[in-house]
C-alpha cells in the first residue's frame, strides 16, 4: 500500500526504523493533495510551507534520538480549531479573514506530540449541517461518489483521510459530526466521553477561547484504523490546564476485555422516530455475525435500555436550546410565539426542536434532570453489557442537497422520504448522555458506498469500544481505498 494510505502506527514504526523520513511522507501527502483535492475539496486552508519545515525538524529530532507519539506523521485539523497563521471562519463569510491569536489546546497537543500539520479541512456553515459546504470554501465531495456528501460537520477531515491526505485528523461531534462523516467516507472516528478531551480553542471566530465545559459537544480523533484512534486519543485526552492545573493527564481505564469472545454486546437496529435502511441493516448484520463467530454474547433486546423516544426528545431539546442562545431578540420572540401555538400532544421531533429553542432556565433544568435519569439507565445497561452496536445514520452518504431551508430537505430511506434532521436521532443515543462512541467501517452497500456502525461504550471507559473496534477490524476488515 502507498505510504499515503498507511496507518499512523505503521508510519511511526517505519520512521523509527529509518525506512522513510518525515520529509518523504509529507511530500507524498502534499503531492496527493495537489493531485486529487481539486475533485474532493477537503483541504480548505493548506499550510504546506510550514508542514515541510515541521517535517525537517521532526527528522532532525529523530536523528537526535527523540521519540514522541506522532513525531513526523502528517495530519490535518478541522477548520474550526484555532491555529496561529491560518484563518478560523467556521464557514461564515463575515469571518473570512479572522486570524486567531493562539493555537487551540488540541493543536498545541498535536504539535507537542511531533505531528506535521498539512492544513485545515472544510466544514459546513457554522458547523451546523450533515453535509460540508459554505460560501468561502465551496463543497467537499465524497471520495467514493463526488455527487454525494462527505458528511458533516467534520466532512473535510473524513474526505481527507479517505483520500490519503494525511494519516490522522481531529474533528468535533455534537450531532454525529465525527461519526457521520466517518460512516459516509469509510474511515474511523471516536466521539470521546463528554469532557474527556479539552475543547478550548475549538471556538467560533472572534469569540474568546475560554476553558468552558460543553453541554453536548466533544472533540475527538479520526483515522483509517482503530489502533490509530487510540494513538491519537492518547494525545488528545486530558483536562484543560487552565482549569485543572495540570499540563496533561490520561485517566481512561483499560478495556474491559481483550478477546472478542469475552464481550457482551447489545444490538439496536430499530428507532421509534426513523426507519433503518437496508444497507445499514446489512452493515449491522456483518458486525453481528463477526461478534457471534468470535464467541461474543449478542442480545437484541434489554429491559434495561432507556426509552429511545424520550431520549431523542431530550437530546433534541438540549441540542436546540444551545443553538439559539445568541439569536437576536426579535427572532427569539418569533420562536416563542410559534412554540406557544404547538398542540400539547404534538410529540414530533419538529415540536421538540421548537420547544428546545425557547426553554426557560427552569424548563431546561427539568430536561437536564431527565438526562440524568437516562445516564442512570445507561449505567445499568453497562452493568449487563460492555458495548452497544447501532446505526450512525439510517443510510449511506446521500446526494448533495443545498436547499437553503434545511426543514424542506428530505432523506430518502429505501424509497420513503423522512425529515432531514430526523436522521440525527441515532447520533443522539450516545451524545445526550455523554457516552463514548466509536465509528467503524462495516462493509459497503449494494451500490458500493461505505457503511459504518457505532460502538457505544460506558462513560469514561473509552478504551472498551475502541478495543472492540480493533477486534472487529481483524474480523471484517476496515478502511478500503476508494475506487
Amino acid at each position: 500500500m502507498e505510504w499515503i494510505f498507511r496507518p499512523a502506527g505503521e508510519l511511526a514504526v517505519a520512521l523509527g526504523a529509518g525506512e522513510v523520513s518525515s520529509v518523504e511522507l509529507t511530500e507524498a501527502a502534499i503531492a496527493a493533495i495537489e493531485r486529487n483535492d481539486g475533485q474532493i475539496n477537503a483541504i480548505c486552508a493548506p499550510d504546506f510551507d510550514r508542514a515541510r519545515e515541521a517535517a525537517r525538524q521532526a527528522d532532525h529530532a529523530r536523528a537526535r534520538g527523540e521519540d514522541r507519539p506522532l513525531l513526523g506523521i502528517p495530519v490535518t485539523v478541522k477548520e474550526s480549531y484555532n491555529m496561529v497563521g491560518l484563518p478560523t471562519t467556521w464557514g461564515m463569510p463575515q469571518y473570512r479573514d479572522f486570524m486567531p491569536p493562539e493555537d487551540a489546546v488540541q493543536v498545541s497537543r498535536l504539535k507537542a506530540a511531533g505531528a506535521v500539520i498539512l492544513g485545515k479541512t472544510n466544514v459546513p456553515l457554522g458547523l451546523q449541517d450533515i453535509q460540508t459546504f459554505n460560501d468561502i470554501y465551496g463543497t467537499t465531495h465524497n471520495p467514493w461518489d463526488h455527487g454525494r456528501t462527505s458528511g458533516g460537520s467534520s466532512g473535510g477531515s473524513a474526505a481527507a483521510l479517505a483520500s490519503g491526505f494525511g494519516a490522522l485528523s481531529i474533528g468535533s461531534d455534537l450531532a454525529g459530526s465525527l461519526r457521520t462523516p466517518a460512516h459516509f467516507c469509510g474511515v474511523y472516528a471516536h466521539k470521546p466521553t463528554l469532557g474527556l478531551a479539552a475543547m478550548r480553542g475549538m471556538t467560533p471566530p472572534s469569540l474568546p477561547a475560554l476553558p468552558t465545559e460543553a453541554d453536548l459537544a466533544v472533540v475527538g480523533p479520526m483515522a483509517r484504523s482503530a489502533s490509530d484512534l487510540i494513538l491519537l486519543l492518547d494525545v488528545m485526552a486530558g483536562p484543560d490546564p487552565l482549569t485543572s492545573g495540570v499540563a496533561h493527564e490520561m485517566t481512561v481505564p483499560p478495556a474491559r476485555h481483550e478477546r472478542l469472545g469475552d464481550f457482551r454486546v447489545l444490538l439496536l437496529e430499530e428507532h421509534p422516530f426513523i426507519a433503518t435502511g437496508g444497507a445499514v441493516r446489512a452493515g449491522l448484520n456483518r458486525v453481528t455475525d463477526a461478534l457471534v463467530a468470535g464467541g461474543a454474547r449478542v442480545e437484541r433486546h434489554s429491559p434495561l435500555l432507556p426509552d429511545l423516544a424520550e431520549a431523542a426528545t431530550v437530546y433534541t431539546q438540549l441540542q436546540f436550546s444551545g443553538s439559539v442562545a445568541r439569536f437576536p431578540i426579535d427572532a427569539y420572540e418569533q420562536l416563542q410565539t410559534r412554540a406557544a401555538g404547538l398542540s400539547a400532544d404534538d410529540q414530533s421531533l419538529d415540536a421538540a426542536r421548537l420547544r428546545g429553542m425557547v426553554l426557560s432556565h427552569r424548563d431546561w433544568l427539568e430536561v437536564n434532570h431527565r438526562r440524568e435519569l437516562h445516564r442512570l439507565g445507561w449505567r445499568q445497561v453497562f452493568g449487563e453489557f460492555d458495548a452497544v452496536v447501532c446505526p450512525i445514520t439510517p443510510t449511506p452518504a446521500f446526494p448533495h442537497d443545498h436547499n437553503p431551508d434545511p426543514l424542506e430537505r428530505r432523506l430518502d430511506i429505501d424509497g420513503v422520504e423522512h425529515p432531514y434532521f430526523d436522521q440525527l436521532v441515532w447520533a443522539g443515543v450516545a451524545t445526550m448522555p455523554g457516552l463514548p462512541a466509536t465509528a467503524i467501517p462495516a462493509g459497503r452497500s449494494a451500490d458500493g458506498l461505505p457503511v459504518g456502525v457505532q460502538l457505544i461504550g460506558p462513560m469514561f471507559e473509552d478504551r472498551t469500544p475502541l478495543r472492540l473496534a480493533e477486534l472487529l477490524e481483524q474480523q471484517i476488515g476496515g478502511f478500503q481505498v476508494p475506487t
